[in-house]
């Protein structure tokens, strides 16, 4: 298969090209690292690159937190309008099969169940909560403590900042694209990627590349809020392979499929954070209790139907991963 990989140069669609290749298949870079005219918002380079592609794996997006709502027009340009183009471009082409890098961050904050009231949705964190270090949400109804679980890709969509938003909105757009054109899409949307190549010292990187980053300093780790936040670390490799994976798989056109990908094993902030450390050798991690608004709690996703549908999971353990991430090369640039 001819495949386009659209931020095929970055952290992880690199993996994606190395992992489709060694399947024996035929991946193509379309991305602005290489050459400054792969810019999916170019209708004319995207027809271009479409040329003889049977399908396509779009990784190229901004990601992160990055700077607040000051960022807000270039996410929803670089990710929502160049998603459009491309689709456009898919559509003309007849490209029918769409990989689409998803993310949790769509769901906002995780599955919370209260003992009173079941299942419920807690609302943003207040600033003066969040500042008086009352990390927690809490149920709705009551105000009591919550108890946390696993999301399911039927659970309600509640994006929580900018980033979320424009994910979302891809997901959205690309539903929109296999309705009109009866073509294959599925989104995967990723828990917390880490691995080799990941980008260093950005605002636009994930938790793991900050701790990363501050000990290639010699530098402590500074853990935002108590540490105890729960997050999915999955490694790129995994991540690749489920991207292989839904390529490769046999579907039928009109809808758009949603998958967790994750590793299916939650670890805290935290414990990532001690663990990367030790691995590494340098300073113990230090917990600061700041905090960013747009920051969920607990997000942790069930990731079966991943592994049913496309019989694909996890090969990187946790401990595995961090060791082996402690000592890999980092990206001066995302």
């Amino acid at each position: 298969m001819r495949v386009l990989v659209t931020g095929g140069a970055g952290f992880i669609g690199s993996h994606v090209v190395e992992a489709l290749a060694a399947r024996g298949h035929e991946p193509f870079v379309f991305d602005v690292r290489e050459d400054a005219g792969a810019d999916v918002r170019d209708a004319d380079a995207v027809r271009g690159a479409l040329s003889g592609v049977d399908a396509v794996c779009h990784q190229a997006a901004m990601v992160g937190l990055g700077n607040g709502f000051t960022d807000a027009a270039e996410y929803v340009s670089r990710n929502d309008l160049g998603t459009a183009v491309l689709l456009g471009a898919m559509a003309e082409a007849g490209v029918r099969r769409l990989v689409l890098a998803g993310s949790m961050v769509v769901y906002g904050e995780g599955r919370y169940a209260c003992a009173r009231h079941g299942v419920v949705r807690p609302g943003p964190r207040a600033v003066d909560d969040l500042a008086a270090g009352r990390f927690e949400p809490t149920c709705p109804a009551c105000g009591a403590a919550l108890t946390s679980g696993l999301v399911t890709e039927d659970a309600p969509v509640d994006p929580r900042n900018v980033y979320a938003t424009t994910k979302l909105a891809q997901e959205h757009l690309a539903a929109a694209w296999a309705r009109s054109t009866d073509g294959s899409a599925i989104s995967l949307r990723y828990h917390n990627v880490y691995g080799p190549r990941m980008p260093r010292d950005t605002p636009y990187a994930g938790v793991a590349s900050f701790f990363r980053s501050a000990l290639a300093r010699g530098e402590a780790p500074r853990v935002f809020e108590d540490g105890a936040q729960r997050r999915d670390f999955v490694h790129v490799r995994d991540v690749a392979a489920a991207n292989v994976a839904a390529l490769e798989a046999t579907s039928a056109g009109g809808a758009l499929r949603v998958y967790n990908t994750g590793s299916g094993e939650p670890h805290t902030v935290g414990e990532m954070a001690r663990a990367l450390a030790a691995a590494y050798g340098g300073p113990s991690p230090v917990v600061t209790g700041e905090y960013r608004l747009g920051d969920v709690r607990h997000i942790t996703a069930d990731s079966s139907r991943l592994r049913s549908d496309l019989g694909c999971k996890p090969e990187v353990g946790f401990q595995e991963g961090m060791a082996e991430f402690a000592v890999a090369a980092l990206r001066e640039e995302g």
